[in-house]
């Protein structure tokens, strides 16, 4: 049963504008898979000022951090994230499309606001439980990398979440509801095709072309795609083409294929399939291929009991105060976009189109379904492992693509500032909730062993695979 929950959302308030601040700042220096070092920084420096036990560099990588406080109780953890996307450099806050460094990465997924408001629910809770003097251990997660590097999946298999209760997580969205946890299983994957250089005019019968070999295994799985489950998702980009020199046969080549299902032994049989066309490529080509998982992760599984608690706070706060600032921003944003990108939100949301609404004035009411999500993100594997419950809080225009400039250029606006902390309040929430409530927990831990029963977890990851680690940068002091 929910209780309290206006206390805790004081303690939010009482430090919202450091966590607005410290979510600009991330905004400010992107940082993609495995390269958050000044992020992680930041998030590192805001956890010693709220007087947190700190532990950098967990699962062995460089940008996870975890802060903990608290004695005794359950743990409950607070997941954030940092990362950034490749070539989604923007100008903020305005509605066109403009670099602000050219071919830079930006913040196209809203993962600024998620750090920042994960690590300002944890603050809240913190306070929370010394103020009240209840026992019980809150922490934050300060993960790297969800952006295809799959850093919970190896902080899962470092044994991070072995001794945690629950976990609670947000992502920003378009519209306010509890998430479906729909998601799709995802493997990464490197081809690496190698062949014999050659005169391409004088002697070309002496080359075996790498680069042949890459574009004939794209067209076998293509030629796949009409054979396989229709909610699946196969795609890829090229990483080398061999070279600039049309005069040259290539002599090598990547690609990397990202491989998606709705489980992992559907996931697992279509590696098994594209692993084959692969080969053949190669067959055809009389060229040699390598072939190296980069990252993967699981599906997401649900918790109906943490779903009904998240409910339960989101129905109590409602949704984020916007104002006519915010809306009319949004509204030129919603300009940039098509008549399907709006419909579509409203479709994977479940719920109907509302005419002339360029922010979200609502919650979707619980158990509500839509278009399932098709994309895929590292939090399935914490889902397998503890009760795990995420929120989409609104912090941008309805319609907005994910993974768009239209999104970074909103990631400092009023819209994304009320709409993380009012995630921060939903989570604080949760966490205050389960900690008054030890039946929450127990009966949150009995939903997720009855949904392993049969399907205990695999970790997705091979056991020699480690993450893609990149070096500090020079100009980032250590």
């Amino acid at each position: 049963m929910m209780r309290n929950s206006r206390d805790i959302w004081t303690f939010v308030d009482a430090r919202k504008d450091a966590y607005e601040a410290l979510s600009d700042r991330v905004w400010g220096m992107p940082e993609i898979c495995y390269t958050e070092y000044r992020s992680a920084a930041e998030h590192s420096a805001m956890l010693a000022e709220e007087g947190f036990r700190i532990r950098e560099g967990i699962a062995d990588i460089p940008t996870a951090v975890m802060g903990e406080a608290g004695e005794g109780g359950p743990v409950i953890a607070i997941l954030g994230e940092y990362d950034a996307l490749p070539g989604l450099s923007q100008v903020a806050g305005i509605a066109e499309p403009r670099e602000l460094e050219r071919g830079a990465p930006g913040h196209g997924c809203g993962h600024n606001m998620l750090g920042s408001a994960a690590l300002l629910a944890a603050t809240a809770v913190k306070n929370y439980l010394t103020a009240k003097g209840i026992k019980g251990r809150v922490r934050y997660y300060g993960c790297p990398a969800e952006e295809g590097g799959a850093a919970k999946a190896f902080m899962v298999r470092a044994g991070l979440f072995d001794d945690v209760d629950i976990a609670i997580t947000w992502h920003p969205a378009a519209i306010n509801r509890v998430d479906d946890a729909k998601s799709l299983a995802n493997t990464r994957m490197d081809f690496t095709f190698k062949g014999r250089a050659s005169h391409a005019a004088a002697a070309p019968h002496l080359g075996r072309s790498a680069l042949d070999a890459v574009e004939l295994m794209n067209v076998g799985v293509n030629y796949m795609r009409e054979h396989m489950p229709s909610d699946a998702r196969i795609h890829y980009a090229m990483i080398d083409g061999g070279g600039v020199a049309p005069n040259v046969v290539q002599a090598r080549a990547k690609v990397r294929y990202a491989i998606r299902s709705r489980d992992l032994p559907g996931m697992r049989a279509l590696v098994e399939r594209v692993q084959k066309v692969a080969r053949g490529a190669a067959l055809m080509t009389e060229t040699e291929v390598e072939m190296q998982v980069v990252s993967a992760v699981s599906n997401l599984l649900g918790n109906t009991p943490l779903e009904h608690a998240m409910q339960q706070q989101l129905d109590a706060l409602g949704p984020p105060p916007f104002d006519d600032a915010d809306r009319a921003y949004a509204a030129q944003i919603q300009a940039t976009l098509s008549v399907d990108d709006i419909a579509s939100a409203y479709e994977r949301a479940g719920v109907a189109h509302k005419r002339n609404t360029p922010l979200c004035d609502f919650i979707v009411p619980f158990g509500t379904r839509g278009a399932p999500m098709m994309g895929s993100t590292d939090v399935g594997d914490v889902s397998w492992v503890v009760p795990t419950v995420q929120a989409r809080i609104a912090t941008h225009a309805i319609g907005t693509p994910g993974h768009s400039w239209q999104i970074t250029a909103q990631g400092k606006s009023g819209q994304a500032k009320k709409g993380m902390i009012n995630a921060a309040k939903v989570m604080a929430g949760v966490a205050v909730d389960a900690f008054r409530d030890p039946s929450l927990i127990a009966s949150a831990k009995a939903d997720l062993a009855k949904r392993t029963e049969t399907t205990p977890y695999e970790c997705p990851l091979p056991a020699d695979i480690k993450p893609l680690l990149q070096p500090r940068p020079a100009s980032v002091a250590t």
